[in-house]
């Protein structure tokens, strides 16, 4: 029988098994053809199998496994008499389902006057953890291309807001503001995937955040034996130990000094080298001489010594400092009016 509004074709509707409707959602993060086996045993079983996207990347798959896929848009109707009689219906959507049908089949079945069919829904593919990074490289990639302004980037016109977006990063930590913690994050994540883009570009040493990625995992491996390999380490401070030894034998450093970047605030810088001195087990004076700046010297290292970040302290006496001046002003704006 043809339904003769939307020429969709349906089971006789003195057949009295509502019958059964499927909707297979799959995920464009997955290569096509890798589908769950669940969701191949019932593509094979079904009556039939309708797609509305004739370009969906699953159908030359599908099909070339035998199963015979109809380009057709169904209505919630139009699936209800489909299935009458006991049949399967396999309807395949993306990741993000088909929110037209769904309204539609959740309002007949809500009217209580539909004998509606069995309704499943089965990810025939899923997202794994971290695959939403896929979409982020594929949108920068567009937009390195595309935009006049990100196509004209450089490693070193980047490099300002790399430095900004960690501090906004800090920021956020030592705010305790959840949601801006996510969009920080993002912002330095982003900044990780715009220079791995430009670097695919260069002539002559090429690498791509696939390459990044990878060099990450590799140290993190090596330098986690005790996850990864046969050492053990039961404490903060054996993981710190095992870290460090590998570290060293990776670097080759003549130096504790090595490795510690010079343009970094100065109060961090002091505790980094205060941190190596002391992780060395060396014994070094700190220098004299006249000034604020060798007193500041001896604060830092004396906080690294307490487990102090004389950074992250200077900042929280600054915020309070901040609050002070705006309490102050605030006052001040009052006796004004």
């Amino acid at each position: 029988m043809v339904n003769a509004t939307s020429g969709f074709e349906t089971a006789p509707e003195t057949e009295t098994d509502p019958g059964r409707v499927v909707l297979l959602t799959t995920s464009h993060r997955v290569a096509p053809g890798l589908l769950s086996w669940p969701a191949w045993q019932t593509l094979h079983a079904a009556d039939r199998v309708l797609c509305a996207d004739g370009t969906h990347p699953q159908l030359p798959y599908l099909r070339d496994a035998g199963i015979a896929v109809e380009e057709t848009s169904p209505t919630a109707e139009d699936l209800i008499h489909a299935c009458a009689g006991a049949r399967t219906v396999v309807v395949v959507t993306t990741g993000e389902g088909d929110p037209a049908l769904t309204d539609g089949l959740a309002r007949l079945a809500g009217s209580g006057r539909v004998q509606m069919p069995d309704l499943e829904l089965l990810p025939a593919s899923y997202d794994l953890p971290g695959a939403r990074l896929l979409d982020l490289v594929q949108v920068m990639d567009r937009i390195r291309i595309e935009c006049p302004w990100s196509s004209r980037q450089t490693h070193k016109g980047l490099a300002k807001y790399g430095i900004e977006e960690a501090y906004e990063l800090v920021e956020a930590i030592e705010e305790g503001d959840r949601d801006e913690l996510r969009e920080e994050l993002g912002d330095v994540l982003l900044q990780v995937v715009f220079h791995a883009r430009i670097a695919e570009e260069d002539t002559e040493t090429p690498f791509s955040i696939d390459d990044v990625a990878a060099g990450i995992v590799t140290k993190l491996i090596h330098r986690h034996p005790h996850v990864f390999g046969d050492a053990t380490a039961s404490t903060p401070e054996d993981v710190k130990e095992h870290w460090l030894r590998t570290k060293a034998i990776e670097k080759r450093r003549t130096s504790v000094t090595e490795g510690v970047p010079l343009g970094q605030p100065a109060l961090a810088l002091t505790a980094k080298l205060a941190s190596r001195v002391h992780t060395a087990g060396l014994d070094v004076p700190l220098p004299r001489g006249e000034g604020i700046g060798y007193e500041l010297l001896e604060l830092a290292v004396r906080a690294e010594a307490e487990g102090v970040d004389p950074e992250a302290a200077l900042r929280a006496a600054a915020r309070a400092y901040r609050d002070a001046v705006r309490v102050k002003e605030g006052a001040a704006a009052r006796l004004v009016r």
